[in-house]
C-alpha cells in the first residue's frame, strides 16, 4: 500500500505491471469474463429489468470517477490532466445520459468510438508504472471494463442497432468533444485525446516512427475502426438484399 496514493507522475519506476504480463492477462480474462456474464443478464431480462441495469451500470461508471476525483484529491494530485476531457472521459457523460435518454446517435457513437477506444485503453494501458495496490491502477482497469461493458451488453441484446447512416454524425460528434481537450493543451499543456503526444505502448506510435506525426494515424485509425465495426453489418445487409431479390 506504499504507493496507493501515487499516480504515473509521481511514483518512481520499477514497482508497475508489465503490458501482457501476468497481472495485465488476469484483468483481461476478468475484462471478458465480466463483459459475457452481464451481457447474458441482460439479453434475458425484461425492458423493466434492463432500465435498471443500464442505470446501475451508469452511476457505477460515474462513482467509479468520483472515486479517482476523491483519492487524487486527498493524494494532492489533482492537476490539469485529471479533467474530464479525455475521450474515455466525456463517454462517462455520455453513457450517463444514454441510460436515461437514449438516442439512435448516441447509440452509435458509443458503439463506434466508446467501445474501441475503452478496448485500446485495456490492450495497451497508459498506467503501466502502476501497480496492483494502486488507486489509479484499480480505476483505470475498471472504469474501462464498465465503458465497454454498458454499450456492448445493450448491442449483444438488441437495444443498440449500430447504423452505418449515423457514422457522420459520430464523427462530428467526435470532432465537437474534442474542442475542450484542444483548447485546454493549448492553454496548459496537457495531453488531452493524445493529441499532442502519444502514450507509450499505444498504436499512434507506429505512425509516429513511420511519418513523424502520431496524429497522421488518426484517420486511419478512424478508417481502420468503422471498417472493423461497420463492415460486418453492411456484408450482412447486402446479403439480406440479395436474398430477397432471390
Amino acid at each position: 500500500m506504499k504507493y496507493f496514493l501515487d499516480t504515473t507522475g509521481t511514483i518512481p519506476d520499477g514497482v508497475g505491471f508489465s503490458q501482457y504480463g501476468l497481472l495485465h492477462i488476469v484483468w483481461i480474462v476478468i475484462f471478458v469474463a465480466t463483459l459475457i456474464t452481464v451481457s447474458r443478464i441482460y439479453k434475458k431480462s425484461d425492458g423493466e429489468k434492463r432500465a435498471k441495469i443500464r442505470k446501475i451500470v451508469a452511476w457505477l461508471i460515474v462513482a467509479d470517477e468520483i472515486w479517482k476525483m476523491f483519492f487524487l484529491t486527498i493524494g494532492g494530485r489533482y492537476i490539469w490532466e485529471y479533467l474530464p476531457f479525455h475521450l474515455c472521459s466525456v463517454n462517462i457523460f455520455l453513457i450517463l445520459w444514454h441510460a436515461y435518454k437514449p438516442n439512435k446517435v448516441v447509440d452509435n457513437f458509443l458503439y463506434l468510438v466508446c467501445i474501441p477506444g475503452a478496448v485500446a485503453a485495456m490492450l495497451f494501458p497508459s498506467w503501466v508504472k502502476l501497480p496492483l495496490f494502486n488507486f489509479m491502477h484499480l480505476h483505470s482497469f475498471t472504469i474501462h471494463t464498465l465503458l465497454v461493458l454498458y454499450p456492448c451488453m445493450l448491442t449483444y441484446a438488441g437495444d443498440i442497432k449500430p447504423q452505418i447512416k449515423y457514422i457522420p454524425k459520430c464523427i462530428a460528434l467526435l470532432l465537437a468533444v474534442c474542442v475542450p481537450g484542444i483548447i485546454a493543451n493549448k492553454l496548459v499543456g496537457t495531453n488531452f485525446m493524445f493529441l499532442e503526444e502519444a502514450s507509450a505502448g499505444s498504436p499512434l506510435l507506429i505512425f509516429e516512427n513511420l511519418w513523424g506525426n502520431h496524429l497522421l494515424g488518426y484517420p486511419v485509425l478512424i478508417a481502420l475502426v468503422i471498417l472493423v465495426m461497420y463492415g460486418p453489418i453492411l456484408i450482412k445487409n447486402r446479403r439480406k438484399k440479395n436474398d430477397n431479390r432471390d
